[in-house]
């Protein structure tokens, strides 16, 4: 089981948002086989030890160096943390708080160091999970399934989840009349399903409900219909159809992630086809100059990110000029990434992509509301 802590929309404004004098971003490659773990450890002490160097040579307070170590070091040490892991780990820690998220993504290495959080892989972990949650349900059978990356897929146990229909409603069979005669057949059928699927709605909120990995249903008509208009727990449009009461978790997850595949192609193409027709209007930009003052007026409308280069340097909070410097330090931060994060703050819709994926492969690609 992966044991994930996704960030949500408000933690990513959060740390968006945030500023202090050190704040020390490190992406590393985790595992959740407890065995195989200890490598991801030694990174995580290796990574901290460059943050603190980087700091000292910036001439950072020894006191504030001292409690940021303390931070890193109580989580390098904290055997029961480590235990459960996913595929990558995010920490963002400053000399007085440290915060961590557990991803399905396998995200590569990364440490940053300035007055601001680099969040830009956390943008595709959000946007791009590679993982899902499968909801086998039918008349006779319900179960939900977890699908990662790379682990086998898994049946997760839900409290209170029905067994079948017929038990769900309190009867032998769902096709029965009504006490009062008012359904019965086909018709009487769908109330009982409706009444079915709402329960199982309501054993999945808890578990649900919030999350941002995907639910894709497995499932026949008119099951997947009323599931989709009674439950409160969002699926995605495309469904594994047919009956998968004796489908193995495995088959299940197969199916599951060539769905997945296909939405999030589908969104990256959506974006380019989009891009090509805003191009002619002037509502387009590749160039991070011209992102950086869009995002600071307000003028990006979605944006896509590469998620592994980084280029140093600085963008003036009032004018959005930006100053590029050759290589990282304290001093100065991601641009592209300060450049998604002021394109959040102003409703942008960002997405954290490889760079074959952005129109003319740059380090991002930007759909403004008005012309330039």
């Amino acid at each position: 089981m992966l044991y994930l802590d996704t960030p949500t929309a408000r933690d990513l404004s959060a740390l968006n948002e945030a500023r202090d004098d050190v704040c020390v971003s490190i992406y590393l490659p985790t595992t959740p086989l407890t065995q195989d773990i200890q490598k991801a450890r030694i990174k995580l002490a290796n990574l901290s030890r460059e943050a603190v160097r980087q700091l000292e040579d910036a001439g950072t307070d020894k006191r504030r160096l001292a409690a940021l170590q303390e931070h890193l070091d109580d989580l390098a040490d904290d055997d029961e943390f480590w235990r459960f892991q996913a595929h990558s780990l995010a920490v963002f820690a400053t000399p007085d708080s440290l915060r961590t998220y557990r991803l399905a993504n396998k995200l590569g290495q990364i440490i940053e160091v300035s007055d601001r959080f680099h969040l830009k892989p956390l943008i595709r972990a959000i946007t791009f999970p590679h993982a899902a949650n499968v909801l086998a349900i039918s008349e006779n059978a319900v179960r939900l399934v977890e699908v990662s990356p790379d682990l086998p897929a898994t049946t997760v146990k839900v409290p209170d989840l029905p067994k079948d229909a017929a038990s769900a409603v309190g009867k032998s069979t769902i096709n029965d009349r009504s006490p009062s005669g008012r359904i019965t057949g086909s018709e009487g059928q769908k109330v009982r399903l409706a009444q079915y699927v709402r329960k199982v709605d309501a054993a999945l909120r808890p578990i649900l409900a919030g999350s941002d990995v995907p639910l894709i249903l497995a499932a026949t008509q008119p099951v997947e219909a009323i599931f989709r208009s009674v439950s409160s727990i969002p699926a995605l449009p495309q469904a594994i159809t047919g009956s998968h009461d004796r489908t193995s978790d495995a088959d299940l997850a197969k199916a599951a992630r060539s769905i997945l595949d296909a939405h999030y192609e589908e969104q990256i193409a959506d974006f380019c086809a989009l891009f090509d027709i805003r191009k002619g209007q002037r509502r387009t930009t590749t160039d991070i100059s011209d992102a950086a003052q869009a995002a600071t007026f307000g003028n990006i409308d979605r944006l896509l990110v590469d998620i592994e280069e980084v280029v140093d340097g600085m963008i003036d909070e009032e004018t959005g000029a930006v100053t590029f410097d050759e290589t990282g330090d304290a001093g100065n931060y991601g641009v592209v990434d300060e450049i998604a994060g002021r394109a959040l703050r102003t409703g942008a819709r960002v997405l954290g992509v490889r760079k074959n994926d952005i129109p003319g492969g740059k380090p991002l690609a930007a759909i403004l509301r008005s012309p330039l």
